[in-house]
């Protein structure tokens, strides 16, 4: 056979060019085996002296010649070896798709153990590159089964490296020259905080309200974006605690409130569904059932009464409130016991003024905390947003253009709260 090397069949050739005599083989020229070449005359071997047979002469060109074809002839065969490993690999790859399907287990179950052992040999982290993970996002796309196969990570990694694609796509996207949100311009933003830092008892729908009745369109989430933070409870200054105390010590409605000198005082209200109108108050030290009765007459003078009348079951409306009702045409709408729940309106406007008002403050008689509770009702009615009534007041506010002017902070309930408007300069 004929070594496939070229490199060291040209290196015998030129040998055996340079031990040939200059005498040819006129006639039968072949190349035998073992690297042997015969003729009728001449034996050849590379490498060693030639042996002449007869008296024929020998022409070394003819032989130089011969010599090149063959070098020839093995580029071919080194050509043809490479088709064939390169065909080989081809039809071995078709061999392993026809396979049957316990080959294809058995495949799979040799791959798999091996997949363990180098798990349990490797590193905790591995090292993969952008295009293992774009194959195994595009692979969870594809197929459903996919976390059956999955061993090297876990499968939440791959649902978060495809959360990440999308969120760098869309970062790609956006900043292609698309504008994002609109910018809250400066002078909105230090509005906020002022309204934030002057009443720190407010949150964001408060503060909100008051923007849309200024006439500035922004989104509740933005407004809470920009309040101020406080990192202690928020606390009411010293100046406000002293105009309060001096002026007016003030309580609540429909429930106790202590007073400096370790007096109850009862407050008595009237609430109405549709705006969440405060339509009476009343205050006393000792409440009778006669005392109650006069408060609802001032409350629905003449033909105003309502046809329903909602109230829990105390003991402080007694006959003579139950004959009053009666006598005005109203009918009694009595909730469950222990189920403040069922009176919601009237529950949470309770808690309103404690949490507003009365809580900030010391009362120090009766005509002190009616004159307080007549400064918030004021504040109440006039100025103060409604989630149930569309971030609107009881007493309705118009939304104020910023063409009338500019906006213009007034203090109501001794400084415990702000109104703003729009006033021209």
């Amino acid at each position: 056979m004929i070594s496939l090397d070229g490199s060291r069949l040209r290196a015998r050739a030129s040998s055996t060019a340079s031990a040939i005599p200059r005498a040819c083989v006129e006639q039968g020229k072949q190349p035998g085996g073992n690297g042997v070449w015969r003729a009728s005359q001449v034996v050849i071997v590379p490498g060693a002296a030639p042996v002449t047979t007869a008296s024929t002469r020998i022409c070394p060109s003819k032989i130089l010649r011969s010599i090149c074809d063959h070098l020839k002839l093995i580029d071919f065969h080194l050509l043809r070896w490479s088709a064939q490993q390169r065909l080989f690999t081809v039809l071995g790859a078709l061999t392993s798709m026809l396979k049957t399907s316990a080959q294809l287990r058995l495949e799979n179950l040799a791959l798999r153990q091996q997949l363990t052992v180098l798990r349990r040999s490797a590193p905790k982290r591995l090292k993969l590159t952008p295009a293992d993970r774009i194959f195994w996002v595009w692979l969870r796309r594809v197929w459903s089964d996919w976390q059956s196969a999955l061993m090297i990570v876990k499968a939440e990694t791959v649902v978060a490296w495809h959360r990440k694609g999308f969120r760098l796509f869309w970062t790609w996207k956006i900043g292609r020259g698309k504008l994002g949100r609109p910018s809250v311009p400066q002078e909105v933003r230090d509005l906020i905080r002022m309204m934030s830092r002057n009443n720190p008892r407010w949150g964001a729908p408060r503060i909100h309200g008051e923007l849309l009745k200024l006439g500035i369109e922004i989104t509740e989430p933005t407004v809470a974006k920009y309040m101020v933070r406080h990192r202690r409870p928020p606390s009411q200054t010293w100046r406000t605690f002293l105009d309060n105390h001096l002026r007016s010590l003030v309580s609540v409605d429909f429930f106790t409130v202590p007073t400096v000198r370790f007096q109850v005082l009862y407050v008595f209200l009237v609430l109405a569904h549709d705006r969440r109108r405060i339509l009476q108050f009343g205050v006393t030290a000792h409440p009778t059932a006669e005392w109650t009765a006069q408060q609802l007459r001032e409350a629905f003078p003449w033909d105003s009464a309502p046809r329903y009348l909602l109230r829990d079951r105390d003991q402080i409306f007694g006959k003579e409130f139950v004959d009053q009702v009666k006598a005005m045409g109203i009918k009694q709408v009595l909730s469950a016991p222990r189920a403040p729940w069922q009176r919601a309106y009237v529950e949470r406007l309770i808690g309103s003024i404690r949490r507003e008002c009365l809580d900030h403050v010391i009362v120090c008689g009766e005509r002190s905390l009616r004159r307080t509770l007549t400064a918030y009702c004021a504040y109440y009615h006039r100025w103060r947003t409604h989630l149930s009534l569309g971030k609107d007041a009881p007493q309705s506010r118009r939304i104020q253009p910023p063409a009338e002017g500019a906006v213009v902070e007034l203090r109501e309930v001794g400084g415990l709260h702000h109104h703003y408007e729009r006033r021209a300069a």
